[in-house]
């Protein structure tokens, strides 16, 4: 396995279980899932950010991943 597949691999597995917890995921303000998060995120050459959203309890509702535009 390259690196660049063991990053997708680990990138993907932490998603996944995210999403499973009912945590919405988007990228560029698309929903997405974490096959396609994952995906960008490692093949791209961009870099991504995410954004960690709460609700007004404090617990986690939802990570955006933007891009992040180097100049």
């Amino acid at each position: 396995m390259t690196k660049s597949e063991n990053k997708a691999t680990t990138i993907l597995s932490s998603l996944q279980n995210i999403s499973n917890q009912g945590i919405n995921l988007y990228i560029n303000g698309e929903m997405a899932t974490p096959d396609e998060i994952a995906t960008r995120c490692v093949n791209d050459e961009t870099v991504y950010m995410p954004d960690f959203v709460m609700d007004d309890s404090g617990a986690l509702k939802e990570i955006r991943y933007d891009k992040v535009v180097l100049e």
